[in-house]
């Protein structure tokens, strides 16, 4: 569990199904760019269960960092955020707020202590990824506030002529931006 000012960030319990489900559903055409597999996964409250249960064996197990966050003050449930250990000493953060949470500055605060947690035991990252959309300027400017500095993305594997389909019809997606934060002596 962590905690800040105005937050409490925790692993979700059988308890917190409802909220999560609610969010997510309530926010569905909002995060259908952003957060596709999580939207696939939890598609009924039943899926938001099992989502939940998942959630909890991936922590055990140190793959997969997923935690609920709250408003300290009222209990109300915002959005999550997650961290996934990854190759190579890095880790990715995700996250999203509900509509009604943005703007008012909590997506800084959860970041801030996630990236404690990321730097720290069981983790040790030595580097944290944010990735975030190109026309979301919002979420840009959280990282950077947050000490993420922009990064080139790794080049794609697949030559150009294999990443083209003519028979694709997914509307484009804006380009992505990479934004890193190393771990500095002090975290």
């Amino acid at each position: 569990m962590l905690e800040t000012t105005r937050l409490l960030l925790r692993p979700y319990g059988p308890a917190d199904a409802e909220a999560f489900y609610t969010l997510l559903h309530q926010s569905r055409e909002r995060l259908r760019h952003s957060f596709p597999d999580r939207l696939r996964a939890v598609s009924s409250f039943a899926t938001a269960q099992a989502q939940l249960a998942t959630f909890a064996d991936d922590w055990r197990l140190g793959r997969f960092y997923v935690l609920g966050i709250w408003l300290r003050d009222t209990g109300a449930y915002i959005g999550d955020i997650c961290l996934m250990p990854q190759r190579g000493g890095q880790a990715e953060i995700g996250y999203y707020l509900s509509v009604a949470a943005e703007g008012h500055g909590y997506a800084r605060e959860a970041l801030a202590a996630v990236c404690q947690f990321g730097f720290a035991l069981p983790i040790q990252a030595e580097r944290l990824l944010i990735r975030c959309f190109a026309d979301n300027p919002r979420a840009q400017a959280v990282a950077r506030a947050l000490g993420f500095q922009p990064q080139e993305p790794p080049a794609s594997e697949l030559p150009a002529w294999l990443r083209l389909s003519f028979w694709d019809s997914r509307p484009p997606q804006p380009a992505i931006l990479h934004f890193v934060r190393h771990r500095d002596a002090g975290d």
